[in-house]
């Protein structure tokens, strides 16, 4: 049983939404959600995020995130 809109439907807006709240109850559902749930709240981040990357593959990287902006600091 697949729950929520396919990804690939959803517009802009609702996508960046999506991925941010499902960002914001992450830590609550690995603490607190059954197993279940806690499974399908891996496998919607993941297709949401597959999405996002899928719609934008040359997103600005910042290079603070990168090895060397980490070695540089």
């Amino acid at each position: 049983m697949t729950f929520g809109v396919d990804p690939g439907e959803l517009s802009d807006e609702d996508l960046m939404r999506e991925l941010g709240h499902l960002h914001e109850t992450r830590l609550e559902a690995l603490r607190h959600a059954a197993d279940q749930a806690l499974d399908e709240h891996t496998r919607r981040s993941a297709a949401l995020e597959t999405e996002y990357l899928r719609r934008w593959p040359d997103r600005e990287v910042d290079p603070e995130r990168l090895r060397a902006g980490a070695r540089h600091r």
